[in-house]
């Protein structure tokens, strides 16, 4: 077998390792918990803003404490150590949450959440797959986050299967069993990338460099719009449809379901054009995409109507995340990759924490849903300016293995 061959399976076991693991962390367990929400509220008795405060919470505590560090741990040691523990975190986690009866516990239980999700999701795969692949990186992260896609529309069904049979709590702790069997043997198995592909051809900028140029803040600032109107969408759906709307569950778990697999066509189709078009243009049509389907997702009159509009919206939502690290490295290339997400998703897990909680809290002191949607519509349009206001992103390719 040729070291070429070689390198070869080991670039497309990383993307099946990156996919794996975002099935799990972020498709099952950042879009599978919000639907479970509406059974807390109605069997514990909590508001709409605490049941979502434990997602808010959790993220800025852990976020605060570790997201810096978890940058740099990845650079120094790879990805690979903070995945396997992430893993088993954000599985047990949902374990966890099945048993709950207080709001103490809840919030313990999705402090594991969040953290797994800061250990074994976005950031260390985007750095796996970014020091993997130099041409052909945008399709490696499209396929790899097709597993988020794919997780995200399967949950509901599946969850909606197993609470026929076990109880929502029975459901959730299948759900986080699941997630450790998935991702957890092809995160051991996966090799680090060699050190050669992490070298850069220019002299790689110090984060402090990074920091001092105000294209960062607009990156970091149109990403936290973009992905807060998207968290808050998402955090809230599954509440504004089962106990405002009063839908049924079944039409509920499938208008998430389609959201999901919208995102699916959402992550082929970005990482396709991110490979041929500037980086700068792809997002500045995702987060445009984004703002412009939030409204009629809120307001659709009819099932059929509320179904399209899903689907569109999860195409917009499908290069949300996958954008951001590919924006990242043609900026600033692949050296710091590690340091620069991880400040930029620190930022980004602060308003995606928050975003949620203010919907939620405005429905509870409003009795009405308005005011939240128009928050969220507001940031994903303030979204798409700063994202204009960017550079183009003319990086000297870094010498990675090439696709």
């Amino acid at each position: 077998m040729t070291a070429g061959s070689t390198s070869r399976q080991a670039q497309i076991f990383a993307v099946v390792t990156a996919f794996l693991a975002l099935f799990s962390i972020v498709g099952f367990a950042l879009y599978g918990l919000p639907r479970f929400y509406p059974f807390y509220v109605e069997e514990l008795g909590w508001t709409r803003q605490q049941v979502t405060s434990g997602n808010a919470y959790s993220k800025i505590a852990i976020a605060v404490a570790f997201g810096f560090l978890a940058g740099r741990f990845v650079d120094a040691l790879g990805p690979r150590r903070l995945m396997l523990g992430g893993i088993l975190m954000a599985g047990g986690a949902l374990i966890g949450l099945s048993y709950v009866t207080s709001l103490a516990s809840f919030y313990l239980f999705y402090a594991f959440n969040a953290l797994g999700y800061l250990c074994g999701g976005p950031l260390p795969n985007q750095v796996l797959l970014s020091r993997w692949f130099d041409r052909g990186r945008g399709k490696a992260m499209g396929v790899a986050y097709l597993g988020i896609g794919l997780g995200g529309a399967i949950v509901p069904l599946l969850a909606f299967a197993l609470t026929q049979t076990l109880g929502w709590r029975g459901a959730l702790r299948a759900l986080g069993i699941l997630m450790i069997l998935i991702a957890f043997p092809a995160a051991w198995f996966v090799r680090e990338p060699p050190a050669q592909s992490t070298r850069s051809a220019v002299s790689a900028p110090s984060l402090g460099s990074v920091l001092s140029k105000p294209a960062f803040y607009l990156l970091m600032i149109g990403s936290m719009a973009s992905i807060g109107a998207v968290g808050g969408t998402m955090q809230n759906l599954a509440l504004f449809l089962r106990l405002d709307r009063q839908l049924p569950q079944s039409s509920i778990d499938l208008t998430l379901s389609l959201i999901l697999t919208g995102s699916v066509a959402g992550r082929l189709f970005m990482g396709w054009l991110a490979d041929r078009w500037p980086k700068k243009r792809v997002m500045l049509l995702i987060y445009v995409i984004v703002a412009a389907t939030i409204p009629p997702l809120f307001y659709a009159p009819t099932p059929g109507v509320l179904a399209v509009c899903a689907f569109f919206f999860g195409i917009g939502l499908g290069g949300d995340y996958m954008i951001i690290p590919l924006m990242a490295a043609d900026l600033y290339g692949v050296a710091i990759m590690g340091r620069v997400m991880g400040v930029v998703l620190t930022a980004d897990s602060v308003s995606e924490a928050l975003i949620p909680m203010l919907v939620a809290t405005l429905r509870d002191q409003t009795g009405s849903y308005t005011g939240g949607f128009l928050v969220l519509v507001t940031l994903a349009a303030a979204g798409a300016l700063a994202v204009s206001l960017l550079p183009g992103g003319a990086r000297t390719p870094t010498p990675a293995a090439k696709v």
